[in-house]
């Protein structure tokens, strides 16, 4: 009865939390996500200490699901029309943003003295983006210009480029290491196509079979139970639940011709499950990383800023975008989360002698990126259009 009573206190306090966060957020330049982690850093074990055990051992479920909400609500961005439109510049900006990323993070860390295959592996790890952050914001800000669509498609599909780098990347330190292996590209690509064809063929059934109770209108237990689906069985076959969840989403909204709308019903309970997915976010973010962070950290961290930024210009140089994304777009990719420390969770594993540095630089320039990056992102939102 006490620990039922201790979680459902945490529970509400931290949505009333949440609901502060949001009023301070409107009203100031600081977005509610780096806010909602900010609350999540006070109320954890490295403050006040407040959020019981029993409520912190959920984080992993609850990140699985509101990660699952946003894979589905970002494929539910993924428009034919607008991808005929914009389908250059978001190729070209993915891909060389998160090249342009991989590249002068591994170039920079050699420089200040890495050997080659930790800089190549960090690298890859800097491509990876954090789409959860990225939504919120963009949702946050209430824009729907050319520019906030396409960082939404950029976003959607930047997991998959930086799965395939860092298998890449997985393959090439073996090898210069002496123990050719092509095991992690085989991997990624189960993992990718796997996730894309389970999303797909998820996507196509409820395409013919949702929005038949109340026509044209699918319902929110309907998109819930989409995404339960969807998510469970990509775990259940170890494949990317968010990958799939997109996939199953850009199906929907772009085959379900007779619905209205898509799924977006799902928004009215997704803030919700990111108020606590961000807080407990930060709750759990290692802050006593960033006492050593030092020389590599600050490099990582720069070289990282700077290959989002000139990769995403020269993507959109190479595609022709207005002179708005060209500047912008690079400085709205700067949030960097979970997905990252994963990556290199899997690195420290293959390569246990590179652990001691990969995983202190990783987890202090996340801290860093969760709580700044968003603000980058709202600023490049109010600039371009």
């Amino acid at each position: 009865m006490q620990q039922a009573a201790e979680v459902l206190i945490a529970i509400g306090g931290m949505l009333l939390l949440g609901l502060a966060a949001d009023a301070v957020g409107k009203r100031t330049f600081v977005p509610r996500v780096t806010l909602l982690l900010l609350c999540g850093i006070v109320i954890g074990d490295h403050a006040l200490a407040i959020i019981p055990a029993s409520v912190s051992n959920s984080f992993e479920f609850i990140a699985d699901v509101a990660l699952m909400m946003i894979g589905f609500l970002l494929g539910g961005k993924l428009n034919i029309k607008a991808l005929r439109a914009d389908g250059r510049q978001l190729i070209w900006i993915s891909v060389s943003a998160a090249l342009g990323a991989a590249t002068i993070v591994a170039l920079a860390l050699t420089l200040v003295g890495l050997s080659l295959p930790v800089a190549i592996l960090l690298g890859c790890i800097a491509a990876a983006t954090a789409p959860a952050a990225t939504l919120d914001t963009v949702l946050e800000a209430g824009n729907d210009s050319h520019f906030s669509r396409l960082l939404l498609a950029i976003v959607a599909i930047d997991d998959a480029w930086a799965l395939f780098l860092f298998s890449l990347g997985l393959a090439l330190v073996s090898l210069l290491n002496g123990h050719g292996d092509s095991a992690p590209l085989a991997d990624a690509a189960r993992d990718i196509f796997g996730a894309l064809l389970l999303g797909g063929a998820i996507g196509l059934a409820a395409t013919n079979l949702t929005g038949r109770i109340n026509p044209g209108q699918p319902m929110l237990t309907e998109a819930l139970g989409l995404v339960c689906i969807c998510g469970g069985a990509a775990l259940l076959l170890d494949v990317s639940f968010l990958l799939a969840t997109m996939a199953m989403g850009m199906v929907i909204t772009n085959l379900a011709t007779h619905h209205d709308y898509a799924f977006h019903e799902i928004e009215n309970i997704e803030w919700p499950f990111m108020v606590i997915f961000f807080m407990l976010a930060g709750a759990l973010l290692e802050v006593d990383q960033l006492a050593g962070f030092g020389v590599i950290g600050v490099a990582y961290l720069l070289a990282r800023s700077g290959g989002k930024i000139v990769g995403a210009w020269v993507g959109a140089r190479a595609s022709n975008a207005n002179e708005d994304v060209q500047h912008w777009m690079g400085v709205a990719l700067l949030p960097q989360a979970g997905v990252a420390i994963g990556m290199a969770l899997i690195a420290a594993k293959e390569f246990p002698e590179y652990q001691h540095v990969i995983l202190p630089v990783v987890i202090s320039s996340t801290v860093c990126f969760e709580l700044v990056g968003p603000i980058f992102t709202r600023l490049a939102l109010r600039q371009a259009r």
